[in-house]
């Protein structure tokens, strides 16, 4: 089998085999195939795409081209969930101890943040003494124990996936959905999971800017789930907004924190009762309505909030940050970004914001970047809030004047206020199972 004629096969519109993809894949991942060979396949693909069985086989592939974990030791049914990525995104630190609390194992495996979007690994390690790399034997001994584990990725998990996002990276193969859907649930297959809930965000903090993108990815993905035999289910969700009012790393575990003991934002509680609630029922634990009291009982009763303690105390995080959140220290510069003018906030756009998050030290452009535990934003006012001119929005986290001044500008981009009052969107706009919409 030779390369050349790989790329020929999908140059002409043709469909390729499953001996095929995996000759390419394992080919590139061990070096034997040049960059400039699966570049040329990957805009064939670009270009002509992918039919699902083909899709299927890329994704399984990358899956088996590294490390696949064996959750089989876990009693009960794995459920995972994924984000697509977005701003204020805290979610997990909420979900899981709902989910846990409700006795469905949470072992998840979670990702750094990179660019305007966070990661939860980050968020975590802000708790201090909070471990996140731990041993696969650990992983599961925990999570039979007090039923939750959040770990970061380990380092051969889907290598191929690595090698291939970071070309489709320079190569302008990005937004293709058969590559974007399966590097994301080749992850999730080879974490090892039963079941899969996958949270597509869309919206100006997303990296689907449409809702009729968003469900077509949502659609690919649970189609890849399904032919993989695990059990997928989606939610389309509002990123045209952060999520909640915290934007950056212990500013975001306060915020979730806060939120497991019902003081939290309404929009954050809403979704990850939602999320929960979906989890729940891939699980098997009844029908969507008796799920979602489920989760909301796990809430309002403080179970979900002791879980979380127990997770950080069980990782070596000092549970004296979740009990007193006080004790996280605090931005050496804490001041307000004040409204230009008067009027309605008409919009925010998220990604700004989140660019705006890492100009304050909250974030990273390379993996190689050094972020500020304590650096962000935190938002006082929300979309359709009217506001005076002079009136604090935000309140900016950050260690010096300079990053504040250019958070600042870019913040200005960000916002903007009408003599109109918005017209409200809806958090979830849609949610996916096997069986449709």
């Amino acid at each position: 089998m030779r390369m050349i004629d790989i790329i020929e096969t999908k140059k002409r519109k043709e469909t390729l085999s499953k001996e095929q993809i995996d000759f390419a894949v394992n080919g590139y991942t061990g070096g034997e195939i040049p960059d400039y060979q699966m570049s040329a396949l990957l805009m064939a693909v670009y270009l002509n795409g992918m039919n699902p069985r083909e899709t299927r086989d890329l994704t399984l592939s990358m899956a088996a081209s590294g490390d696949q974990m064996d959750l089989s030791g876990i009693k009960g049914v794995k459920v995972d969930k994924h984000s697509t990525g977005g701003v204020g995104d805290k979610t997990s630190m909420v979900i899981g101890p709902i989910v846990a609390a409700c006795g469905v194992p949470v072992a998840k495996m979670s990702g750094r943040g990179l660019g305007h979007t966070g990661g939860t690994i980050d968020k975590l390690e802000s708790i201090p003494g909070f471990e996140t790399m731990l041993a696969p034997e650990q992983f599961i001994s925990q999570t039979n124990k007090i039923g939750m584990c959040l770990v970061g990725q380990t380092g051969n998990l889907t290598p191929a996936d690595k090698k291939i996002y970071a070309l489709r990276d320079v190569t302008a193969t990005v937004d293709n959905l058969s590559l974007i859907a399966s590097s994301i649930m080749s992850k999730k297959i080879a974490a090892g999971a039963d079941a899969i809930l996958l949270d597509v965000k869309t919206g100006s903090g997303a990296f689907m800017k449409t809702k009729e993108e968003a469900a077509a990815l949502a659609k690919e993905m649970i189609t890849i789930g399904k032919n993989a035999g695990r059990k997928t289910a989606a939610l389309i969700t509002n990123m045209d907004v952060p999520l909640g009012n915290a934007i950056g790393n212990a500013l975001e575990v306060i915020e979730a924190t806060q939120t497991l003991r019902g003081e939290g934002p309404h929009d954050l509680e809403t979704l990850c009762l939602e999320l929960a609630a979906a989890m729940l029922e891939l699980a098997g634990k009844g029908t969507e309505t008796d799920c979602r009291a489920m989760a909301q009982e796990a809430l309002t009763s403080g179970r979900a909030l002791e879980k979380w303690k127990e997770v950080v105390k069980a990782q070596g995080g000092d549970s004296a940050y979740i009990e007193d959140l006080s004790l996280f220290p605090k931005a050496e510069i804490i001041r307000p970004y004040r409204a230009a003018r008067s009027g309605y906030l008409d919009r925010f756009d998220t990604e700004a914001c989140g660019i705006a998050a890492c100009m304050l030290g909250a974030g990273r452009e390379t993996k190689e970047d050094t972020i500020d535990f304590r650096a962000g934003i935190v938002l006082l006012k929300k979309l359709g809030d009217y506001v005076e001119e002079g009136e604090p929005i935000a309140m900016f986290h950050t260690s010096s004047e300079q990053q504040f001044l250019e958070a600042s500008r870019k913040m200005e981009t960000a916002v903007t206020i009408s003599g109109q009052v918005p017209q409200p969107k809806p958090l979830i706009y849609a949610k996916l199972t096997e069986a449709g919409l």
